[in-house]
């Protein structure tokens, strides 16, 4: 269980529809002693407050946002505060949607326009330790479709050089192409190239689903110094 208090707490709401923040802010107002709340229109302002401060102990985000869509703010989120509880408030309420964003990172999941007491009941859920899904949630594991399997994903990821693997693992931390070729020492245009061919190998079309992939396996596999 979190042993943050539940009073004198700062939240961080991250949409960029600021009626919607109004009324996100409010309904926390409404639902526990918050000391400061904050406001973010995109994914890299939203990163710049939790840089600037990082004792914001409750995160509300929406997944479209102008300078990402998906779960890609959401890994990056995370891995900037890792501490923080994360609640994705989406319209994107599917339960594929749900069991990828809860794989991803997030603490739990609350449908856009849920009721005041959708939202007092997820925030008590995260604040116990839990993780919240909505009413009605199906665990697509259970589903027609499911995800593969472990053993699945990790002969995908066998396939991968020493070198992708280094890469997946950066990418799985959270950094951008800039990051990474920084930390490898090499071309950031070698760095896109291992990317392309790293989703290619995994039969992937986005960062993400190589993320979720990863963790699917716990992939951490331990690399040579030599490339």
């Amino acid at each position: 269980m979190r042993d943050t208090p539940i009073t004198a707490m700062k939240a961080l709401v991250v949409d960029d529809h600021p009626l919607f923040c109004d009324a996100l802010t409010l309904t926390l107002k409404s639902i526990a002693d918050f000391e400061d709340i904050q406001t973010a229109g995109t994914l890299d302002s939203s990163l710049e407050k939790v840089t600037d401060d990082a004792d914001f102990d409750l995160i509300l985000l929406d997944l479209n946002l102008p300078d990402v869509n998906g779960l890609d703010g959401l890994v990056r989120l995370r891995t900037a505060a890792p501490k923080a509880m994360i609640l994705i408030v989406s319209s994107m309420a599917d339960n594929r949607m749900i069991s990828h964003a809860l794989k991803a990172g997030a603490d739990g999941f609350v449908p856009k326009h849920s009721q005041r007491a959708v939202f007092q009941s997820a925030f008590e859920t995260v604040k116990a330790g839990q993780s919240y899904v909505p009413d009605g949630y199906i665990d697509p594991q259970g589903q027609d479709g499911a995800r593969e399997a472990p053993e699945e994903a990790l002969a995908r990821l066998a396939a991968l050089t020493n070198q992708q693997a280094r890469i997946l693992n950066l990418i799985c931390e959270g950094k951008l192409n800039k990051q990474i070729a920084y930390d490898l020492s090499i071309a950031e245009t070698t760095v896109k190239a291992h990317v392309t061919a790293i989703m290619r190998k995994l039969g992937v079309h986005s960062r993400t689903q190589a993320v979720l992939i990863a963790q699917e396996a716990r992939f951490n596999r331990v690399l040579p110094s030599d490339t």
